[in-house]
C-alpha cells in the first residue's frame, strides 16, 4: 500500500518483501522515518485517528492474511477499492469518518467471514449490496451517508439507481398504454387504411359479382318501397276527393 502526500510529509507503504516477516511498513512523518514490520502473528492493521489522505490504494488487496482493517477517522478520499474483497480472512472492516465517495463495491459481499462493517459518515451513494454477510449488518453501519439506499436502511432506492433494460422497456410500454393507445388500435388503423385502398383499387379495375348482386338487390328494394309509398299517397288523395 502506497500513500505519498508530498507536502504533508506523510508516506505510507506496505510491501511483502521481507522473508522473515509477512509485511513491511515504512512511515515517514514530518521528515522522521519509522520502520515497522508486521509479523505473521499480527493480522490486524489499525491506522485509525490519523491524518492520512488520498485514495486507499488497490494494493491493499495483497494483505491476504488480514483479519481486521481499521482506517477510520482519517481523510481518505475516492472510492472503496474493490480489491478489499480479496481479503478473504477479513472479519472486521472500519472505514468510517473519511471522505469516501461512490458506491459500496458489490464484491465485498463475498467476504463470508466479515462480522463487523462500519462505513458510516462518508459520502457514499447508491444501493447497498445484499446477500451473505451484508444481510446481517445493522443500519448504523451506513449512517451519515445520505445518498445510500436499500436494506437495511429505511430509504428505498428509486429509478435513478441504474435500472436494467427490461425495466426501461416496461416503463416505455406503460407510458404508451397510459396515453390511450394500444398496439391493437394501431394495427386496426393500418388495416382499415389498407383495406380501403385495396377496395377502391379493386372497384376501379373490376366490379366483383357479389357486390353487383348486392347493389342490385338494394336498388330493387328501394324502388319497390318507393312504388308502394307512391301508391299509398294516390289512394289517400282519392279518398279525400270522394
Amino acid at each position: 500500500m502506497d500513500v505519498d502526500e508530498g507536502k504533508t510529509g506523510i508516506t505510507l507503504a506496505i510491501n511483502r518483501t521481507h522473508r522473515d516477516y509477512l509485511y513491511h511498513v515504512s512511515l515517514v512523518i514530518k521528515v522522521n522515518e519509522f520502520d515497522m514490520r508486521i509479523t505473521s502473528i499480527m493480522t490486524s492493521v489499525d491506522l485509525s485517528s490519523n491524518r492520512f489522505e488520498g485514495d486507499i490504494p488497490n494494493s491493499i488487496g495483497s494483505l491476504s492474511s488480514l483479519v481486521l482493517l481499521n482506517l477510520s477517522r482519517n481523510n481518505f478520499r475516492g472510492h472503496i477499492p474493490a480489491e478489499i474483497a480479496k481479503l478473504l480472512q477479513l472479519e472486521a472492516l472500519d472505514l468510517s469518518w473519511n471522505r469516501l465517495i461512490g458506491e459500496v463495491p458489490g464484491q465485498l459481499s463475498s467476504l463470508t467471514f466479515l462480522e463487523v462493517l462500519n462505513l458510516s459518515y462518508n459520502h457514499l451513494a447508491g444501493r447497498i449490496p445484499i446477500g451473505k454477510q451484508f444481510n446481517t449488518f445493522p443500519d448504523d453501519s451506513y449512517c451519515g451517508n445520505l445518498d445510500l439506499c436499500g436494506f437495511p436502511l429505511s430509504k428505498k432506492c428509486g429509478n435513478n439507481n441504474r435500472p436494467d433494460e427490461s425495466t426501461l422497456e416496461q416503463d416505455d410500454e406503460d407510458s404508451f398504454f397510459a396515453s390511450g393507445f394500444t398496439w391493437e388500435a394501431v394495427v386496426i388503423g393500418y388495416g382499415m387504411i389498407f383495406g380501403l385502398l385495396m377496395g377502391g383499387l379493386m372497384f376501379l379495375l373490376e366490379k366483383p359479382k357479389w357486390f353487383v348482386n348486392f347493389a342490385e338487390d338494394i336498388s330493387q328494394q328501394i324502388a319497390a318501397k318507393k312504388r308502394r309509398n307512391q301508391k299509398k299517397r294516390r289512394q289517400g288523395r282519392g279518398l279525400r276527393m270522394n
